[in-house]
Protein backbone atom coordinates (compact mmCIF):
# COMPACT_ATOMS: atom_id res chain seq x y z
CA UNK A 1 0.00 0.00 0.00
CA UNK A 2 1.82 3.44 -1.18
CA UNK A 3 2.06 6.08 1.41
CA UNK A 4 -0.88 8.92 1.28
CA UNK A 5 -0.04 12.03 -0.53
CA UNK A 6 0.04 14.74 1.60
CA UNK A 7 -1.21 18.22 0.10
CA UNK A 8 0.97 21.31 0.18
CA UNK A 9 -1.63 23.95 1.30
CA UNK A 10 -1.80 27.05 -1.87
CA UNK A 11 -1.42 29.38 1.44
CA UNK A 12 1.79 27.15 1.86
CA UNK A 13 3.23 28.51 -1.38
CA UNK A 14 4.91 32.23 -1.65
CA UNK A 15 2.49 34.32 -3.30
CA UNK A 16 3.56 35.92 -7.01
CA UNK A 17 4.64 39.23 -7.58
CA UNK A 18 2.15 41.06 -9.17
CA UNK A 19 2.55 41.09 -13.63
CA UNK A 20 2.65 44.52 -14.75
CA UNK A 21 4.02 46.52 -17.73
CA UNK A 22 6.43 48.21 -15.51
CA UNK A 23 7.88 44.62 -14.13
CA UNK A 24 7.83 43.05 -18.09
CA UNK A 25 10.34 45.89 -19.01
CA UNK A 26 12.51 45.68 -16.00
CA UNK A 27 12.96 41.84 -16.67
CA UNK A 28 13.61 42.76 -20.76
CA UNK A 29 15.97 45.00 -19.98
CA UNK A 30 17.80 43.13 -17.57
CA UNK A 31 17.79 40.19 -20.22
CA UNK A 32 19.22 42.61 -23.13
CA UNK A 33 21.59 44.23 -20.94
CA UNK A 34 23.06 40.80 -19.77
CA UNK A 35 22.87 38.58 -22.99
CA UNK A 36 21.68 40.72 -25.73
CA UNK A 37 17.91 41.54 -27.40
CA UNK A 38 18.03 38.02 -29.53
CA UNK A 39 17.17 36.81 -25.96
CA UNK A 40 14.67 38.87 -24.95
CA UNK A 41 11.29 36.53 -26.00
CA UNK A 42 8.03 36.37 -25.02
CA UNK A 43 8.68 32.95 -23.71
CA UNK A 44 11.94 33.75 -21.76
CA UNK A 45 10.34 37.00 -20.64
CA UNK A 46 7.06 34.74 -19.32
CA UNK A 47 9.49 31.99 -17.58
CA UNK A 48 11.41 35.04 -15.74
CA UNK A 49 7.99 36.07 -14.47
CA UNK A 50 6.60 32.92 -13.94
CA UNK A 51 3.54 32.98 -16.13
CA UNK A 52 2.34 32.34 -19.27
CA UNK A 53 3.25 33.88 -22.47
CA UNK A 54 -0.43 34.95 -23.70
CA UNK A 55 -0.64 36.61 -20.45
CA UNK A 56 1.98 39.00 -21.20
CA UNK A 57 0.31 40.53 -24.53
CA UNK A 58 -2.04 42.20 -21.87
CA UNK A 59 1.12 44.52 -21.14
CA UNK A 60 3.08 44.42 -24.45
CA UNK A 61 1.02 43.61 -27.67
CA UNK A 62 3.61 42.82 -29.85
CA UNK A 63 7.58 42.48 -29.99
CA UNK A 64 7.88 45.93 -31.94
CA UNK A 65 5.88 47.90 -29.20
CA UNK A 66 8.44 45.85 -26.08
CA UNK A 67 11.43 47.06 -28.49
CA UNK A 68 9.81 50.51 -28.31
CA UNK A 69 9.78 50.46 -24.33
CA UNK A 70 13.14 48.91 -24.14
CA UNK A 71 14.68 52.00 -25.95
CA UNK A 72 12.08 54.38 -24.08
CA UNK A 73 13.78 53.38 -20.49
CA UNK A 74 17.15 53.66 -21.87
CA UNK A 75 16.44 57.22 -23.55
CA UNK A 76 15.56 58.19 -19.66
CA UNK A 77 19.04 58.16 -18.62
CA UNK A 78 19.94 60.64 -21.23
CA UNK A 79 21.21 64.00 -19.74
CA UNK A 80 19.96 67.16 -21.09
CA UNK A 81 22.71 69.41 -22.85
CA UNK A 82 24.37 72.04 -20.18
CA UNK A 83 23.21 75.26 -19.61
CA UNK A 84 24.07 78.24 -21.82
CA UNK A 85 25.09 75.53 -24.78
CA UNK A 86 24.58 76.82 -28.26
CA UNK A 87 21.98 75.26 -30.18
CA UNK A 88 24.19 73.07 -32.29
CA UNK A 89 26.45 71.55 -29.62
CA UNK A 90 22.83 71.11 -27.82
CA UNK A 91 21.76 68.97 -30.54
CA UNK A 92 24.90 67.53 -31.34
CA UNK A 93 25.53 66.40 -27.74
CA UNK A 94 21.95 65.04 -27.43
CA UNK A 95 22.66 63.05 -30.65
CA UNK A 96 26.03 61.50 -29.24
CA UNK A 97 24.41 60.49 -26.03
CA UNK A 98 21.78 58.53 -28.20
CA UNK A 99 24.60 56.99 -30.13
CA UNK A 100 26.52 55.82 -27.87
CA UNK A 101 23.75 54.43 -25.94
CA UNK A 102 22.46 52.42 -28.87
CA UNK A 103 26.05 51.15 -29.47
CA UNK A 104 26.24 49.20 -26.48
CA UNK A 105 22.53 47.32 -28.09
CA UNK A 106 23.18 47.44 -31.92
CA UNK A 107 20.25 45.22 -32.00
CA UNK A 108 17.97 47.39 -30.44
CA UNK A 109 19.32 49.93 -33.05
CA UNK A 110 18.53 47.89 -36.43
CA UNK A 111 14.98 47.44 -34.45
CA UNK A 112 14.94 51.30 -33.70
CA UNK A 113 15.06 51.70 -37.60
CA UNK A 114 11.96 50.32 -38.32
CA UNK A 115 10.11 51.33 -35.46
CA UNK A 116 7.97 54.04 -34.59
CA UNK A 117 8.57 55.00 -31.06
CA UNK A 118 6.36 56.86 -29.31
CA UNK A 119 7.09 56.41 -25.16
CA UNK A 120 7.25 59.21 -22.79
CA UNK A 121 11.02 59.88 -22.51
CA UNK A 122 11.17 59.52 -26.59
CA UNK A 123 8.94 62.34 -27.08
CA UNK A 124 10.83 64.61 -24.33
CA UNK A 125 13.89 63.56 -26.25
CA UNK A 126 12.68 64.57 -29.72
CA UNK A 127 10.78 67.95 -28.53
CA UNK A 128 14.56 68.89 -26.72
CA UNK A 129 15.71 68.16 -30.38
CA UNK A 130 12.96 70.26 -31.52
CA UNK A 131 13.32 73.19 -29.01
CA UNK A 132 17.12 73.60 -30.11
CA UNK A 133 16.56 74.02 -33.54
CA UNK A 134 13.91 76.31 -32.80
CA UNK A 135 15.93 78.55 -30.94
CA UNK A 136 18.90 78.39 -33.64
CA UNK A 137 16.13 79.74 -35.96
CA UNK A 138 15.32 76.94 -38.28
CA UNK A 139 12.26 77.17 -40.20
CA UNK A 140 9.38 74.86 -38.36
CA UNK A 141 9.06 72.37 -41.11
CA UNK A 142 12.96 72.27 -41.63
CA UNK A 143 12.93 71.31 -37.63
CA UNK A 144 10.30 69.10 -38.04
CA UNK A 145 11.70 67.08 -40.91
CA UNK A 146 15.39 67.69 -39.97
CA UNK A 147 14.76 65.35 -36.63
CA UNK A 148 13.61 62.58 -38.77
CA UNK A 149 17.29 62.72 -40.93
CA UNK A 150 19.10 63.45 -37.70
CA UNK A 151 17.51 60.54 -35.51
CA UNK A 152 17.95 58.43 -38.90
CA UNK A 153 21.38 59.26 -39.25
CA UNK A 154 22.51 58.40 -35.46
CA UNK A 155 20.59 55.05 -35.16
CA UNK A 156 21.93 53.96 -38.49
CA UNK A 157 25.28 54.73 -36.79
CA UNK A 158 24.92 52.88 -34.29
CA UNK A 159 23.35 49.75 -35.90
CA UNK A 160 26.17 50.00 -38.17
CA UNK A 161 29.18 50.25 -36.04
CA UNK A 162 27.79 48.38 -33.31
CA UNK A 163 27.42 45.29 -35.02
CA UNK A 164 30.59 45.64 -37.31
CA UNK A 165 32.47 45.89 -33.90
CA UNK A 166 30.96 42.82 -32.54
CA UNK A 167 31.88 41.02 -35.68
CA UNK A 168 34.46 37.89 -35.02
CA UNK A 169 36.01 39.29 -38.15
CA UNK A 170 35.99 42.91 -37.69
CA UNK A 171 39.68 43.84 -37.54
CA UNK A 172 40.31 41.72 -40.18
CA UNK A 173 37.73 43.35 -42.58
CA UNK A 174 39.40 46.80 -41.53
CA UNK A 175 42.47 45.27 -42.19
CA UNK A 176 41.79 44.01 -45.43
CA UNK A 177 39.77 47.35 -46.72
CA UNK A 178 43.14 49.69 -45.29
CA UNK A 179 45.56 47.85 -47.49
CA UNK A 180 43.35 47.67 -50.23
CA UNK A 181 43.06 51.86 -49.99
CA UNK A 182 46.79 51.93 -49.05
CA UNK A 183 47.65 50.00 -52.12
CA UNK A 184 45.79 51.57 -54.89
CA UNK A 185 47.64 52.81 -57.56
CA UNK A 186 47.12 56.86 -58.24
CA UNK A 187 47.03 56.57 -61.78
CA UNK A 188 43.88 54.04 -61.25
CA UNK A 189 42.20 55.92 -59.02
CA UNK A 190 43.27 59.48 -58.40
CA UNK A 191 40.81 60.86 -56.39
CA UNK A 192 41.28 58.09 -53.79
CA UNK A 193 45.12 58.71 -53.94
CA UNK A 194 44.50 62.71 -52.74
CA UNK A 195 42.29 62.17 -49.85
CA UNK A 196 43.82 58.54 -49.25
CA UNK A 197 45.71 60.13 -45.64
CA UNK A 198 42.51 60.98 -45.02
CA UNK A 199 40.05 58.24 -45.31
CA UNK A 200 41.10 56.62 -41.87
CA UNK A 201 41.44 59.49 -40.36
CA UNK A 202 39.43 60.47 -36.95
CA UNK A 203 38.17 58.30 -34.26
CA UNK A 204 34.84 57.03 -34.38
CA UNK A 205 33.22 59.88 -32.24
CA UNK A 206 34.93 62.46 -34.12
CA UNK A 207 33.01 61.23 -37.57
CA UNK A 208 29.61 60.97 -36.33
CA UNK A 209 29.83 64.26 -34.98
CA UNK A 210 30.94 65.87 -38.41
CA UNK A 211 28.29 63.85 -40.03
CA UNK A 212 25.54 65.47 -37.67
CA UNK A 213 27.26 68.99 -38.13
CA UNK A 214 27.19 68.53 -41.84
CA UNK A 215 23.86 67.54 -41.95
CA UNK A 216 22.81 70.96 -39.37
CA UNK A 217 24.47 72.79 -41.86
CA UNK A 218 22.08 71.68 -44.83
CA UNK A 219 18.71 71.54 -42.17
CA UNK A 220 19.61 75.58 -41.40
CA UNK A 221 20.20 76.54 -44.56
CA UNK A 222 16.38 74.81 -45.88
CA UNK A 223 13.26 76.61 -46.53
Amino acid sequence: MSPRRVPVSRRERPAKAALSREAVIAVALRIMRDEGLEKVTMRRLASELDTGPASLYVYVTNTAELHGALLDELLSGLEAPAAGIAWRGGVVALLSQYTRMLFAHPSLARSVLTLRPSGPNYLRFVDSLLGLLLAGGVAARSAAWGVDLLLQLATATAAEQGTRDRSADAEGEVYLQAMAVREAAAAEYPSIDRVRDELFSGTGEERYRFAFDALLDGIAAAR
